[in-house]
């Protein structure tokens, strides 16, 4: 058996089992949440534990984009937009996940789906950026110029990813700072093992979720160019 199909299969299961125990934590190990003032928060803050995984994947998706464009410019080897692509495109779902997770968070938070406050445009912003790199990718049809063209649109474009993850640290900004603290003075925090134990297997369950999902992907395009290739040959 190769590398490759060991990896296909076993990934995704331990994608699986490990996003199985991340709900159960979820839905019957976390206590009851309580804000600033003791009161018991709505059982809806629970999405937090969905929101800031996804977020936090979406931005390593981008950062697997910008890693692989400039191997490619560097090397030339077209394994490295592969890499890039198949990234981008699961980036992308997880980032429109973050907006959507995100404006049902707001609306039990706020009684608004939507507000233009920092980290909402900014995440907003990125999902675009990379919509726009994807539709790039579609536009050109010449393969090399393709890949060239999207890895420095893959370059460029990876500035919305610190502008959106540092925009409520440097702008005041109504989202929750979980960690660490913003330009304002006002700070973040989630005490407790229960609740910081949950978020931790939550977060290692997406990030296994996108690897097993863009080695799937990587592999149909692999497949793919292995049958242009032959199609070339019998030519």
């Amino acid at each position: 058996m190769s590398d490759r199909s060991l990896t296909g299969k076993i990934l995704p299961l331990l994608a699986a089992a490990t996003m199985l125990l991340a709900i159960g934590m979820i839905f019957f190990y976390l206590p009851e949440m309580k804000g600033e003032s003791g009161e018991v928060l709505d059982s809806s803050f629970r999405i937090f534990y969905f929101h800031m995984p996804i977020a936090i994947t979406s931005y390593l998706a981008f950062t697997v984009v910008f890693i692989s464009s400039v191997l490619y410019l560097r090397k030339g080897e077209y394994k490295w937009d592969i890499v890039s692509r198949s990234a981008a495109e699961v980036g992308v779902i997880f980032a429109l996940l973050v907006l959507i997770t995100g404006s049902i968070w707001a609306k039990a938070t706020w009684g608004w789906y939507w507000i233009w406050e920092p980290r909402l445009t900014t995440s907003l912003a990125l999902f675009l950026v990379y919509v726009a790199y994807l539709l790039l990718r579609q536009a050109v049809d010449v393969p090399d110029k393709r890949a060239r063209l999207a890895s420095v649109f893959g370059i460029l474009g990876f500035v919305s990813v610190p502008l959106s993850f540092l925009s409520i640290r440097l702008w005041r900004s109504a989202h929750p700072l979980m960690f660490g603290e913003a330009a304002s003075g006002s700070g973040g925090g989630l005490e407790g093992a229960s609740l910081q134990l949950t978020l931790l297997v939550n977060i290692v369950a997406f990030i296994l979720l996108f690897a097993s999902m863009v080695s799937y992907k990587m592999g149909n395009e692999m497949l793919e160019e292995e049958v242009n290739e032959l199609r070339s040959s019998l030519k």
